[in-house]
């Protein structure tokens, strides 16, 4: 029997020479795989040369293509120089060619100055100049020459004269134009106070025309029945009259010195008095016609002016280039502020003018015309220099016809005012409206006169402002500056 101790003993190394096995064998088999893998690196390795192999050959390939590519830019370096040493050859003969070509013209420009010579000496009936025969040709005529200067010079005044006579012709449509625009810039003030007071443009342009055309019409009605009366008076006093002038004796010796009576009857007989007359009626019908048809252009172009006063100041200033578009759009703003200062002003002494008119007439006792004669002197008022003086002779005259002594207070009272008007109203009112010397004023009104009657006295004072302001603004400062 075997002890108990041997049977462990050699059970333990039985134990150990399996492990031994088992981790021989995994060690071969991990050997074959590392040789499996050995051999795989070793064919990849392979393939790899074998690929190096074929991209050098390419790369000499390659090399070759170069080498051929360069053969043939030398080559094609060659032939352009050759080509270009042809080039130069050909310019010289060409140079040479264009010589030959030049002396060519000469001798043909030669030849037919000589041609020239020889027909015009042909053609020379008498020969006055023997040496050159009829001169030699100039040359061709400049621009700058006073022959073509002259031309188009006349060609110009041609031009303005024309548009003056058109202008002449469309006078009465200009004028009508001028007053239509110079109503509608003193009202923007008018407009824009309404503005202010939170009514749109619109509708402030709606409210003031509105109460231009009350304006309109009441001034029709209140000179109206005056004028009517008038007339009806005149009638019912021309039987008295022509008593007392049958009657004065002094009139009999100067009817006995002059014949006038028989003149008048004479007059008053003849066939041709009812074709004058019908002639004069017309006339007078023709005038009122014009008159009402010209207030009722003005109102309507005044209404579109002032409608579209903001959109035509915009037009007018884009014309103008942006970089001096600012300073444009100053002095534009600034000579229709003045305008429209200077036709607010006005209104204000006129309105002084017809309110002190209307309280003196009701003092005097011509109360029935009292409105009316205030209206006709606030609208004379309107006339520089000479408006005032109008309104006081038509007042004087129906004073006059009222009685002696009214009529001499009723021109007292026009000199006296006229005096208060130009030295204490005029001047406190002008003076914020418009900033214009006493003689420039005087010397444009009478300008305006002559040119265009009273509308031109009406515009000339804000124009002659207008222009001040643009003299002292640009002329001036420029001076200044330089």
């Amino acid at each position: 029997m075997t002890p108990a101790g041997d049977d462990t003993s050699t059970t333990i190394p039985d134990r150990d020479l399996a492990e031994a096995t088992r981790e021989a064998q995994e060690a071969a088999a991990d050997a074959e795989q590392a040789a499996d893998k050995a051999d795989h690196s070793a064919d990849a390795a392979a393939k790899s040369a074998q690929q190096a192999d074929g991209s050098a050959d390419e790369a000499d390939k390659s090399a070759d293509k170069a080498d051929e590519s360069a053969d043939l830019a030398d080559e094609s370096a060659d032939k352009s120089d050759e080509s270009a040493e042809k080039a130069d050859e050909s310019a010289d003969k060409a140079g040479e060619s264009a010589g030959a070509a030049e002396v060519s013209a000469e001798d043909a420009k030669a030849s037919a100055e000589k041609a020239d010579d020889d027909l015009a000496s042909e053609l020379l009936i008498e020969e006055r100049h023997p040496d050159v025969g009829m001169g030699l040709p100039g040359p061709p005529l400049r621009r700058s020459s006073p022959f073509m200067f002259g031309f188009f010079a006349a060609l110009g005044v041609l031009v303005a004269w024309g548009l003056w006579n058109a202008a002449g012709q469309a006078r009465s449509v200009l004028i009508l134009l001028l007053v239509s625009m110079f109503i509608a810039v003193g009202l923007n003030p008018l407009v824009e106070w309404f503005m202010r007071r939170g009514l749109k443009r619109g509708l402030s342009v709606g409210v003031v025309f509105l109460l231009m055309i009350l304006a309109v019409a009441g001034v029709g009605f209140a000179i109206v029945p005056v004028v009517t009366d008038q007339i009806d008076s005149l009638i019912r006093n021309a039987p008295q009259w022509l008593d007392l002038v049958q009657k004065s004796k002094t009139l009999d010796e100067l009817d006995d010195r002059y014949h006038y009576v028989q003149k008048a009857k004479d007059y008053i007989q003849d066939p041709a008095l009812a074709q004058r007359a019908f002639g004069g009626i017309l006339g007078v019908g023709k005038v009122v016609a014009n008159a009402l048809f010209n207030t009722f252009t003005i109102l309507i172009l005044t209404l579109y002016f002032l409608a579209s006063l903001p959109s035509v100041k915009r037009a007018a200033y884009s014309l103008v280039p942006r970089t001096r578009r600012t300073r444009v759009s100053i002095l534009g703003d600034e000579v229709l502020a003045r305008v429209g200062g200077y036709v607010s002003g006005q209104f204000m002494v006129a309105l002084c003018a017809g309110f002190f008119m209307f309280v003196f007439l009701e003092i005097v006792g011509l109360r029935e015309y009292a409105v009316a004669l205030a209206i006709v002197v606030m609208f004379t008022a309107f006339i520089p220099m000479v408006g005032g003086l109008i309104g006081v002779v038509l007042v004087s005259l129906i004073g006059f016809t009222d009685g002696l002594w009214t009529g001499v207070a009723c021109l007292a009272y026009g000199v006296i005012y006229q005096q208060i008007e130009n030295y204490v109203v005029a001047p406190r009112i002008m003076r914020r409206a418009v900033d214009i010397p006493g003689a420039v004023t005087v010397i444009a009104a009478l300008l305006g006169g002559a040119l265009l009657g009273v509308v031109g006295a009406l515009l000339a004072i804000p124009c002659a402002a207008a222009l001040l302001l643009i003299i002292r603004e640009v002329w001036v400062r420029k001076a200044d500056e330089s």
